[in-house]
């Protein structure tokens, strides 16, 4: 059992939404307008989770690691924005058990949190659209801090804001980002087994605990 948190945060691709379907569109429109072959949701699914700039190198590249040609990059990305600034939530749903822990949170009088490295004017309309802005009392985007996950700052920035000690907190994710900026800022960390970790196992990272649905949060923290 993990202590009583006083804060949790969440991470919104991988661990609230399935927002694979959206942006896959997205990345496969933005391939045929620039004449390139399409990806498929299968491989987008494996890319995805450290933001649109480089989701958008990756679908050029069609590989995990390394540097598309400059001058197409600059010509790609306003386009994926474009698509993507019309296509949030289209296709994108919650997984099953986050409408109950996030009311089952609610119940304990903590604070919760919403920390993710996608960009505010994609971030807001999906909380929006899926009915869950409500339950956060404050949303931190990648475009609102110096850096973004692995780097500790997003989390300890909410933590100073809502006046909670790190060693209080947790962290809910599904990536490797998620774990080593919890662990950098003193979070405890649980992580969703259906996450976005490019096809590694999220267990082999080492966080707190591993759950196949956000609702099993209720039974392994000490809540009363």
């Amino acid at each position: 059992m993990l202590q009583r948190p006083e804060m949790v945060l969440i991470d919104v691709d991988g661990t609230l939404v399935d927002s694979v379907p959206d942006l896959a569109y997205c990345v496969d429109e933005m391939l045929k307008q620039l004449g390139m072959p399409v990806r498929g949701e299968e491989r987008v699914r494996h890319w995805v989770g450290n933001g649109v700039e480089r989701l958008v190198k990756r679908a050029l590249i069609n590989d995990l690691n390394g540097e598309p040609d400059a001058a197409l990059y600059e010509k790609a990305l306003p386009v994926f924005r474009e698509l993507y600034s019309e296509n949030t939530s289209k296709r994108s749903c919650l997984y099953d058990g986050v409408p109950e822990a996030l009311e089952f949170l609610k119940t304990t009088g903590v604070k919760i949190g919403c920390v993710t490295n996608k960009a505010s004017h994609f971030t807001l309309p999906i909380l929006e659209d899926l009915g869950i802005r409500g339950y956060f009392e404050t949303v931190l985007c990648g475009d609102m801090v110096a850096k973004k996950k692995p780097d500790p700052m997003p989390l300890l920035q909410v933590a100073q804001q809502l006046g909670v000690a790190p060693e209080n907190s947790l962290m809910l994710g599904d990536s490797m980002s998620d774990v080593k900026a919890a662990r950098a800022a003193g979070f405890a960390i649980i992580c969703m087994s259906y996450g976005y970790n490019h096809g590694e196992d999220i267990r082999d990272y080492h966080p707190d605990a591993v759950v196949d649905s956000m609702a099993e949060v209720k039974d392994i923290v000490a809540w009363n």
